[in-house]
């Protein structure tokens, strides 16, 4: 009599190890795909980071935007030179310390996040839209709120 194999119902760390390896792949395709509508602006993901950054925390100095990106001090500096060069960054004595300057985000760089932005959820809404149903959005909106609160630790 042939034994009938059986079948191992996953455990959870099973399940969480596919959800990671599934997630990575997804999410780099994603910002693979995110950065080709971005077009050719010249910018690196540094650089687009920093922008990123003092938008959400207004002016900083080069040492804390260094620090907050984990990068070199010299990295640092190489990065804001090419969006000051660029217009995108502008820079103004800090008034704790006239040693120091903070460096800013120009109207011409907010213009330029808006409207990047735009474009990016433009599309990414109608992909979703043109794939998937209303109860799968849904249940992808409930997804990625749980993927959030896994990952706000």
């Amino acid at each position: 009599m042939a034994e009938t194999p059986r079948t191992t119902t996953p455990t959870s760390s099973d399940l969480a190890l596919i959800a990671a390896r599934d997630l990575v792949v997804v999410l780099s395709r994603l910002r693979r795909r995110l950065r080709e509508l971005r077009g050719e602006d010249g910018l690196s993901p540094s650089q687009t980071s920093v922008l990123k950054r003092l938008e959400e925390s207004g002016p900083a100095t080069a040492s804390e935007l260094a620090a907050a990106e984990r990068v070199r001090p010299q990295s640092m500096a190489a990065t804001v030179a090419v969006l000051v060069e660029r217009g995108m960054v502008s820079r103004a004595p800090d008034p704790d310390d006239a040693r120091r300057q903070r460096l800013a985000l120009t109207d011409q760089a907010r213009t330029w996040i808006r409207d990047n932005r735009r474009v990016r959820d433009e599309w990414l809404a109608a992909a979703l839209q043109e794939e998937l149903t209303t109860e799968e959005l849904a249940t992808v909106v409930r997804a990625l709120a749980l993927v959030e609160r896994a990952t706000l630790r």
